[in-house]
């Protein structure tokens, strides 16, 4: 019987998650992993990848997720359907909700890093409550590639986000394991499966460097139809994936 569109998207997001998890050890026995969902589309697709995974005897480990609420920035998800969302994969869901002041220590930095900073620090302290040791993010391939481009440009420094992180100051490992999948496959994935989307999104969200990569990106990708498994090679070949 021939797969429909849907069936040999899944199929082809399941190979490239195994295959990064298996080439870069992400998941291992008795894991117990916390997933950042923020409502967008990756962070969903990782979800439900690592909930049907957890399903299969080998590697055992089990998930929960983690929604975060920014009182002071304009981007919402509905919580119901998260909740609907997370019930149906059998995953718990936690939601919190902060705000962050720009005071004087930190009044020279942007709305974008105050906000990750303070959700990251509600994601490792309640990782540690739970008693996890692994927190999983959804950047995809396209991340890891428009990252390498911002640390050149702007950094002068060949790096990225790597698909493995063990935190020095705790004991938690950050995980990537969508880092081999495409972004495209993922955002017709999200369309194909009705993945409801945010309510609202960010006010700073293509006013951003790393929104200027990514249109940099693909309009090198455009001219270069090989440059992302060029660009990807050379951070194999550098051992910038793992940390």
């Amino acid at each position: 019987m021939k797969k429909t569109e849907q069936e040999r998207l899944e199929q082809r997001i399941r190979e490239r998650f195994v295959k990064a998890f298996v080439t870069y050890h992400l998941l291992e026995d008795d894991d117990h992993i916390l997933v950042g969902l923020s409502g967008g589309k990756d962070s969903l697709c990782l979800l439900e990848m690592l909930a049907k995974r957890a399903k299969i005897d080998h590697p055992r480990f089990q998930v929960e997720a983690l929604h975060v609420r920014m009182e002071n920035i304009a981007y919402r998800t509905s919580t119901e359907y998260l909740e609907r969302f997370c019930n149906d994969l059998n995953v718990k869901l936690h939601i919190r909700t902060t705000s962050f002041e720009n005071n004087e220590d930190m009044k020279q930095k942007p709305a974008c890093f105050l906000c990750s900073w303070n959700r990251r620090k509600i994601m490792f302290n309640l990782a540690q409550e739970l008693g996890c040791n692994k927190i999983a993010l959804g950047h995809h391939q396209d991340d890891l590639l428009n990252t390498t481009l911002m640390n050149l440009f702007y950094q002068g420094r060949f790096d990225t986000m790597p698909a493995l992180l063990r935190m020095r100051k705790m004991p938690l490992t950050i995980i990537r394991p969508l880092c081999m999948v495409e972004e495209t496959d993922i955002k017709r994935y999200a369309e194909l499966k009705g993945y409801e989307k945010q309510e609202k999104v960010c006010p700073f969200e293509h006013d951003t460097n790393r929104t200027t990569m990514d249109k940099l990106f693909k309009e090198i990708e455009r001219l270069s139809p090989d440059v992302r498994h060029s660009m990807w090679n050379a951070l194999v070949r550098d051992k910038k994936l793992t940390e």
